[in-house]
């Protein structure tokens, strides 16, 4: 059954990120938890790049069960960590953290959220070729994803040559070893005509920047009619480059299916229960509808 009062033996999950209004993790897992009739709460708290060292120790010194990292995190949080696995270590960045006896662990469920609605297609992955805008750590997420579905013609298309050559020689050490192409957004007319998926991982388009899109509607109808448009971003839903996806017909995907399947993996990871899904997307798409 479940429980609406906290108390002393209530436990105590939640997110951290600067800033970290905008999250719409909290009322997603508090939901998730009440159903489960799990004693505890999800709480956002926000933690500035300065204090990230103090703010880990503490959590762990005041009981905190575990917790989610959200930007500008979650690369700099690795270095406080007793231990990582393989997945987290081949992305190079963890968004999910739990309680060992050594100390916090850490993994990166994005990449779990991120291919959950791709793989029920029937998409042959090994041949598409897939175009990530931006590279920053969302991207790596996304491209952890794409390896894992089997992809292997996989651009990055970044602002900045410098950035875009530090961002592939950061996965020589991985296990992973992504074959990875890089291009300018000056590229993106000749790469396009032959896109099977195109990624939105920047923050363009995000609240309360509404009206932008990191791409064109010319640009969007270079794409071929069988593409799929996904942009990581959940507020607002949809985006204006999905907007302008759906208007060409492409098949869109937006964050919000991204942000339930990896909240419900951290859940799974924290409770060991099965997370009650279609609880916590309906939560997350009733949030959405008073924005």
């Amino acid at each position: 059954m479940a429980r609406s009062t906290l108390n002393g033996a209530s436990q105590v999950w939640g997110i951290i990120g600067h800033p970290i209004e905008h999250s719409l993790s909290p009322p997603m897992q508090n939901a998730a938890l009440r159903e489960l009739g799990i004693n505890g709460v999800y709480v956002p708290f926000a933690v500035e790049p300065a204090a990230l060292a103090s703010a880990i120790a503490g959590l762990w010194s005041v009981g905190v069960r575990g917790f989610n990292v959200t930007i500008p995190h979650k690369q700099a949080v690795m270095s406080q960590l007793a231990t990582v696995t393989e997945i987290g270590q081949a992305v190079g960045a963890v968004n999910t953290l739990w309680r060992t006896d050594q100390g916090w662990a850490g993994t990166n469920t994005d990449v779990t959220g991120f291919i959950a609605p791709l793989k029920s297609s029937d998409r042959p992955w090994a041949d598409a070729r897939v175009v990530i805008l931006g590279n920053g750590g969302a991207a790596r997420a996304v491209v952890a994803g794409c390896i894992t579905l089997g992809c292997r013609d996989i651009w990055v298309i970044g602002r900045s040559t410098d950035k875009l050559q530090q961002f592939v020689q950061s996965w020589q050490d991985s296990p992973l070893q992504p074959t990875l192409q890089t291009g300018l957004n000056s590229d993106l007319d000749a790469l396009l005509p032959e896109t099977m998926l195109l990624v939105n991982t920047t923050p363009v388009g995000m609240h309360p920047a509404l009206n932008v899109s990191p791409i064109t509607a010319i640009q969007l109808s270079q794409l071929p009619t069988s593409a799929i448009a996904y942009d990581l971003i959940y507020t607002p839903s949809p985006t204006q480059f999905l907007q302008l996806a759906a208007q060409r017909g492409l098949q869109t995907i937006d964050g919000v299916e991204m942000l339930v399947q990896q909240g419900a993996a951290a859940l799974e990871i924290w409770t060991q229960q099965t997370p009650p899904i279609a609880t916590m997307r309906q939560t997350l798409e009733a949030q959405l509808g008073q924005r």
